[in-house]
């Protein structure tokens, strides 16, 4: 988010205390430095500062044991017990600037590390048993620490032969399609052959791992250790290496050439954390926010497992030149594996900003879909701007409702929400924003011009965040609108900005530099209402069944949010006409129930929620491969029920379509994104209810 209040990130007196530091006195004099520097920050920037004291030191203990060794597939239970006698200490290390904590905790884990690579070697000499009856825990959380040496070593006996059964599985699938097909490239091969294959392949993957954990210096493991301490404050006040820093930078550009997917790194893996509008993932359509990366591969090459490699390493991997293929093996949320080919290419533009149909069902309904709160704050295009083009095209065209589609929005400039919400609405405060210290801010549209007064419906979902969220609540606390989509949106009310930790260095420590950054929360947002985006997100007025309704998700589940709390509310008028929402949600719902797409999403669901419960996998070649079979029969049936919907036509506007028309290229893509609406039915659940809307 835009920067939206003055801020004195930190007084010169905190760090008075670099003064005293003597080069070469210390094994590390640049993590001391850093250490020293980001504690200051954290403790007179932060929106909500924690107290140094023995429960913070639990705290960190926990997070940081829990990053340490993420799939519990390297320390034994006695070297737990010895890092035990530190969980309440290392506040007073953080205070003195002492690493003792971190010390014993990187020579242990390097140990164990160097112990366990003779086991996979071994493990996999010999063919698996595929028939016994065992299973696997998925959930590290599940399990408890290996008492001993030979209790890890069977561990890691069935994570391997878990990886091997994978691979035997894909490639048996492989070998049926070819058989089907009567495809005579693919050589036919006996179980045996494939088994070995297989064994062969998940070898040199793991070569490769401990060659990464070989390259994972002490670096890489204070990085870790420093972040545990910022993401103490809340999931989004993060520590960022100068590498990691550039990565973040890059990506948010979207000036590099790639897929224009954020990544980022937590218990292990590598999750999708957003997906950059207007970027070839974007369009591609299946690499989704959420999304677990286990394996990179270069066109038809031999993909690579990223499981614990580090994130500017799979970020190298995954970036390429334009019009270079890159082929992710992803975990979707689901649990589902699938191979998603993306052909890299640099963002484009036009894809990101506003745009705009018509769609008709029986009214005549504007429909506008805003990925971003995007805004070029050095004279460029911004958001709001485009939104009233559309609008005024629309009120051209005549129609008799407008759908603003949020979903998958993740924020942007606050400003342009405040423009936008004006729109619809007389001049009247928008969103309210509190700093520490400081009494809360209304932020107001000043404007009494309403540029369109018609029914307004705003589309969101478990990704509509920050921005969005704060646009969402307005159209919701003003009744100016109705609000439609999953149970809850993502729930981010925080505002964070970057420190240079570089810009505190003493000029006689500049040595010391490059010290990266501290990305910290520094300001929270407030409905009109009092209430807070955080943590709750908005909760739409009608609920469409979403595949993550009975899962954890967004922000509630990261590790030590902030809290959802009030504020008193701003002084606001509510919107002139009256909306019957309890007969639009009981209609909605009745239409919901009938309709075969919304069942399976509900029993698909469902199905999630108890596959989240169990994490058990059988290592069982038959019931394995019966379970991904009724997998990826949900996958066939998804895409069935994702077909062109007969009776909802929808087109540009006039306007657009003589600028579509002269451009081939513009033409192509924007075929592809009316097709797309055509299939989408969530807004076509939605312009049934904005139908009633606007009788």
């Amino acid at each position: 988010m835009k920067k939206i209040a003055g801020f004195v990130l930190m007084p010169l007196a905190a760090l008075v205390l670099l003064l005293s530091y003597t080069p070469g006195a210390l094994k590390s004099p640049r993590d001391e430095v850093t250490l020293q520097i980001m504690t200051a920050g954290l403790s007179s920037g932060h929106y909500q500062p924690l107290t140094m004291d023995d429960a913070f030191s639990e705290k960190a203990y926990k997070l940081y044991i829990e990053r340490l060794d993420p799939g519990k597939k390297f320390l034994l239970q006695p070297d737990i017990d010895e890092l035990a006698a530190y969980k309440q200490n290392i506040d007073d290390q953080i205070t003195k600037g002492s690493f003792e904590f971190f010390e014993k905790s990187f020579s242990l884990i390097n140990q164990r590390i160097k112990e366990c690579e003779g086991y996979y070697k071994e493990i996999l000499a010999k063919p698996f048993d595929f028939e016994q009856n065992e299973e696997f825990e998925t959930d590290p959380d599940k399990l408890a620490y290996a008492a001993t040496a030979a209790e890890l070593k069977e561990t890691w006996r069935k994570y391997l032969k878990y990886q091997v059964l994978i691979r035997l599985s894909e490639t048996m699938d492989a070998q049926e399609k070819a058989k089907e097909k009567n495809d005579t490239t693919v050589k036919a091969k006996t179980f045996a052959e494939m088994e070995e294959d297989a064994r062969k392949k998940v070898l040199k993957s793991n070569d490769e791992l401990f060659k990464r954990y070989a390259r994972f210096d002490r670096g890489d493991r204070i990085a870790v250790y420093l972040n545990t301490i910022c993401n103490l404050y809340d999931p989004h006040t993060e520590f960022y290496p100068p590498a990691d820093k550039e990565n973040f930078d890059i990506t948010m550009s979207g000036k590099l050439e790639g897929i224009g997917a954020q990544l980022q790194e937590k218990d292990g893996q590598i999750r999708v954390s957003n997906i950059v509008p207007g970027s070839a993932s974007w369009r591609q359509g299946q690499l989704k926010a959420g999304d677990v990366i286990l394996k990179v591969g270069q066109g038809a090459q031999e993909p690579v497992d990223v499981t614990d490699m580090k994130l500017d390493d799979v970020v190298k991997m995954v970036r390429g030149k334009k019009g270079t293929e890159v082929r992710l093996t992803v975990k979707k949320v689901d649990g589902s594996i699938t191979v998603i080919s993306i052909i890299r290419d640099i963002v484009v533009l036009e894809d990101t900003y506003a745009q705009s149909a018509v769609i008709e069902t029986g009214r005549k309904i504007g429909y506008i879909r805003l990925a971003s709160f995007y805004n070029d704050f050095k004279g460029g295009r911004n958001c709001s701007d485009d939104v009233k083009k559309e609008l005024l095209k629309l009120k051209e065209e005549g129609v008799q409702g407008i759908i603003l589609d949020l979903r998958d929005n993740g924020g942007g400039s606050l400003q342009d929400v405040i423009n936008m919400a004006g729109f619809f609405i007389a001049k009247g405060p928008v969103v309210q924003v509190k700093q520490k210290d400081f009494p809360p801010v209304a932020y107001s549209d000043k404007d009494p011009a309403v540029i369109y007064d018609g029914p307004l419906m705003v589309m969101v979902n478990e990704n509509s965040a920050s921005a969005s969220e704060i646009m969402a609540a307005a159209i919701q606390d003003y009744k100016r609108g109705v609000v439609i989509g999953s149970n809850t949106t993502f729930g981010k009310g925080t505002v964070q900005q970057f420190m240079d930790l570089d810009e505190y260095v003493l000029p006689q420590f500049d040595t010391l530099k490059p010290l990266g950054q501290v990305k910290l929360t520094i300001q929270k947002f407030y409905r009109i209402n009092g209430g807070t985006t955080q943590l709750k997100g908005v909760v739409p007025d009608i609920t469409l069944p979403d595949i993550l309704r009975y899962l954890e998700y967004g922000e509630k589940e990261l590790e030590y949010p902030m809290p959802y709390d009030g504020i008193k509310a701003a002084n606001y008028d509510r919107w002139n006409k009256k909306i019957d929402l309890g007969k639009l949600a009981k209609n909605s719902q009745a239409r919901v129930n009938k309709n075969e797409f919304f069942k399976f999403i509900e029993q698909t669901a469902k199905e999630l929620k108890a596959d989240r419960d169990n994490s058990k996998v059988p290592l069982q070649l038959s019931k394995y491969r019966e379970e991904n079979k009724k997998r990826k029969e949900n996958g066939k049936k998804f895409e069935e029920l994702q077909k062109e919907i007969p009776d909802m036509k929808v087109s540009n506007t006039l306007v657009d379509q003589k600028i579509i028309e002269a451009d081939t290229v513009k033409s192509a893509r924007n075929k592809d994104w009316l097709k797309n609406l055509k299939k989408d039915q969530y807004l076509y659940e939605s312009m049934k209810v904005m139908e009633e809307l606007a009788q």
